[in-house]
């Protein structure tokens, strides 16, 4: 069995501790996560990024993409969007839609906001576009998850979500961290229940 693939952008750390979360909660369901990112876009010029991040995970390639088993997308909010760079790297995966590469995976999306209402689930619901394009099984969350009714912070069925505040200090809450594991759960198991060659394990929500 292949690995999951959690691929976001982060500027101030919050998306980046949500899809630690995320590979969490793949890993609890015994699959590998491999985390990627991707390179800022330069607002003057077109620039060339050192192969290699100074800190975090190695950016994300074509062959992550074509041999993950599913993916996990993260962006933060951008007026109701997701931001420019992961937008970037995806204009640039028609190579892959031509080939089919990621038709019949798995997918789902978290995102994280200034704001409760800054446009979390429009942002969530742009990030599935791209992925429907691909061919890719866009999951949401289920309200089997109780946090989903229970948080006063994050927290959506079309994926998780995080309240990072005006000065984007706040930590990811318990709530937001275990729905964040749900999605890594629901990612890993319904990879290994399209996978012929592996019986799914028991159920998780």
């Amino acid at each position: 069995m292949s690995f999951i693939l959690v691929l976001y952008y982060s500027r101030h750390g919050a998306t980046a501790e949500m899809a630690r979360q995320v590979a969490r909660g793949v890993e609890q369901a015994g699959l590998e996560a491999r985390l990627r990112t991707v390179p800022g876009v330069s607002t003057v010029c077109e620039t060339s990024a050192p192969p290699i991040p100074e800190a975090g995970p190695p950016y994300v390639t074509d062959d992550d993409l074509r041999d993950c088993a599913g993916l996990a997308l993260g962006s933060p909010t951008r007026f109701g969007n997701m931001a420019a760079a992961l937008k970037y790297f995806l204009d640039g995966t028609s190579g892959l839609w031509l080939s089919g590469a990621l038709a019949g995976k798995p997918a789902g999306v978290f995102t994280s906001t200034s704001s409760l209402h800054g446009g979390q689930e429009s942002t969530l619901l742009s990030m599935m576009l791209p992925l429907l394009h691909h061919g890719m099984l866009v999951l949401g969350l289920p309200y089997s998850a109780t946090d989903l009714i229970h948080t006063r912070s994050g927290g959506t069925p079309y994926g998780p979500s995080h309240l990072a505040g005006p000065d984007s200090n706040l930590a990811v809450t318990e709530e937001e961290q275990r729905l964040c594991q749900v999605l890594g759960q629901r990612l890993a198991t319904t990879a290994r229940a399209l996978d012929s060659t592996h019986p799914p394990q028991p159920s998780l929500p």
